[in-house]
């Protein structure tokens, strides 16, 4: 897989309490990816960018909130995350701290 379809795959780290309590506690990371991203697309990006070994990768497709803006409604686009599980050895540290 080339650099920029592993740019187009993976967006970004899905940053929150339960990404975080999830990559202390079970060794996984989130991530949000493309809409077009399989499971073994997500598994080969993460291994070449990070250098780890992945287990497992889950993926999820969260619906977009309908809000509303004043009396008009709109609605959030919605998202694709990716959890995955890396190997007992492997670690990702996104502050860069060692």
């Amino acid at each position: 897989m080339n650099q920029e379809r592993i740019f187009q795959i993976l967006l970004a780290p899905h940053v929150s309490e339960k990404s975080t309590l999830l990559a202390d506690e079970k060794n996984q990371h989130v991530f949000r990816v493309a809409t077009d991203a399989s499971r073994s697309e997500v598994k080969q990006a993460v291994e070449e960018l990070f250098k780890v070994k992945v287990d497992k990768v889950r993926i999820l497709n969260v619906k977009g909130k309908t809000k509303r803006f004043g009396g008009r409604l709109g609605k959030r686009s919605g998202v694709r995350k990716a959890y995955v599980t890396l190997g007992a050895e492997s670690d990702i540290d996104f502050a860069g701290t060692h």
